[in-house]
């Protein structure tokens, strides 16, 4: 009696630290599950938008391919992205800062293939480059530029044709593209298999 009188808290504090390392040990394990499924379903969301074509983008609405190409600019480590499209947008639909600090202004149209960029539209966007002071200027499309706009383009910096989208939804950086910018849209064989398909 005297034994158990002097031993017993000594028990129940053996008891409350093994209850307590239990339901610690419990709940390690469940984040740990939890952070799991979240890795293997951010995981499965890049694949997933990977995999996406230019077809499912050309069947999107205008805001739909906005809210692409934010989730785009996201991917690649961008910050303070937003969507800014609208009936006064001021020539810009999507605004940010790169992952190296500089601010961009992006433009986007999701036109017909068959489609192209006239000059005035890029103009356009070196007007919103202005507006909102930023440091590079964007412009995502699902068509191609007419030969004037694509020199423009060129001229001032501006990016992208539907090439380039195309390489940039399947995991290119932003970036990246930067470094191609004024390669042309594509060699002969390239431009004849376009017109073939679009009639451009």
């Amino acid at each position: 009696m005297v034994f158990w009188s002097e031993v017993w808290p000594y028990v129940v504090g053996s008891v409350v630290l093994g209850g307590i390392g239990a339901v610690g040990w419990w709940l390690w394990r469940t984040d740990r599950r939890v952070r799991a499924r979240d890795r293997r379903w951010r995981q499965d969301e890049v694949v997933k938008a990977g995999r996406r074509t230019l077809v499912e983008v050309d069947a999107m609405t205008g805001t739909e391919f906005e809210e692409l190409v934010a989730d785009l600019c996201r991917r690649d480590g961008c910050t303070e992205v937003r969507r800014v499209g609208g009936s006064h947008d001021n020539g810009a639909d999507v605004v940010g800062r790169l992952p190296d600090g500089r601010t961009f202004v992006i433009q986007c149209k999701r036109y017909a293939p068959s489609s192209t960029i006239a000059s005035r539209e890029l103009r356009d966007l070196l007007g919103a480059k202005v507006h909102f002071q930023a440091d590079v200027a964007v412009f995502v499309t699902t068509t191609r530029f007419s030969r004037p706009s694509e020199r423009f383009a060129v001229e001032h910096g501006i990016l992208a044709h539907r090439d380039h989208l195309g390489l940039w939804n399947n995991g290119a950086s932003l970036l990246a593209l930067s470094r191609v910018n004024g390669r042309g849209q594509g060699d002969s064989r390239h431009r004849a298999r376009w017109k073939q398909a679009y009639g451009k």
